[in-house]
């Protein structure tokens, strides 16, 4: 991400970093570099929104970055208010999605983040799975006007693109083959989609995934061939179910008129996620590793005994 974004700095003199007092071992080498494109506002992030949609209304880029819940929750009123209501140019990059910072409690574990900022009017929300898709997003939504919340994870799946694969906002990603069910998974945890749909093609179910990288705009029509070439849609989310991924493909459905042979949703059903650990443990726990993953789909399967696709 940081050298992504010495890129658009040297080439863009409009894009300002702005830092809640942190990730100085990733941005150190940018704030040495473009020392008037830098700014640390210290531990105040309503501030730091504050003066990055005050540098937006006057032609800046400028991109906010801090832990995933203090520049999302503590801000809120600012996002909406100033930079959402405004059109600013601001990009919020959240490191953290999820339980990333899982041994540091609920307070440092973004699982509501994604609801929040997809309600707001004008926002574009991106998660991506990958470190590919989190290279190409940044400069996406540097070049996208508007406000925007990127929201970074500090796990990542191997899915390196194909040759000439391009990145799109509002595009899902195909990153695997299946006819049996569909997978849409948002944000690292894409990772263990891939590995439960290695599983499960040990058990004969052939599973197509899908990185939901953009959560808004969303991929309708993307969605609409995944409910009509397979055999059932589910939703993976390192997040609650109220109002993220899951929340969205079912509105979506609901909204034109499709009906998935099968649906379930997998991210965190009506709870805080009270338990403390690393990122793994929290997944296991919560039922959301590759293994739990796998087990879900296919009880889902023998459930609804969807109608073979030809």
């Amino acid at each position: 991400m940081a050298r992504r974004l010495s890129i658009l700095a040297q080439k863009d003199p409009r894009l300002i970093l702005i830092t809640g007092d942190l990730g100085f071992g990733v941005l150190t080498e940018f704030a040495q570099r473009f020392p008037r494109q830098y700014l640390n506002a210290g531990v105040a992030e309503q501030n730091m929104l504050g003066v990055a949609v005050g540098l937006a209304l006057e032609g800046r880029v400028a991109v906010v970055y801090s832990i995933a819940n203090f520049p999302t929750l503590r801000c809120l009123e600012q996002i909406r208010n100033d930079a959402c209501y405004h059109e600013a140019n601001v990009k919020i990059v959240a490191i953290g999605g999820g339980f990333s910072y899982g041994p540091l409690g609920i307070s440092h574990h973004a699982t509501e983040d994604i609801a929040i900022m997809r309600a707001l009017p004008g926002m574009t929300v991106v998660s991506p799975g990958d470190r590919w898709e989190a290279g190409e997003a940044i400069e996406s939504i540097v070049s996208t006007p508007g406000t925007a919340y990127l929201r970074l994870d500090k796990s990542y799946a191997k899915t390196d693109p194909v040759s000439g694969a391009r990145f799109e906002l509002g595009r899902f990603r195909r990153v695997r083959e299946g006819r049996d069910v569909s997978m849409l998974a948002t944000g690292g945890i894409l990772g263990c989609a891939m590995q439960a749909a290695g599983a499960l093609e040990d058990r004969g179910i052939r599973c197509r995934v899908y990185s939901v990288h953009t959560i808004k705009p969303f991929d309708h029509m993307e969605l609409a061939r995944a409910v009509a070439e397979t055999g059932g849609i589910v939703t993976v989310e390192e997040h609650t179910l109220d109002g993220g991924l899951g929340g969205a493909v079912a509105e979506s459905c609901l909204d034109t008129g499709l009906r998935p042979r099968a649906f379930a949703r997998l991210g965190l059903a009506g709870e805080f996620s009270s338990i403390v650990g690393s990122q793994e443990y929290l997944r296991k726990r919560y039922r959301l590793d590759a293994e739990s993953i796998a087990l879900s789909v296919e009880r889902l399967l023998r459930a609804k005994t969807p109608d073979p696709v030809v």
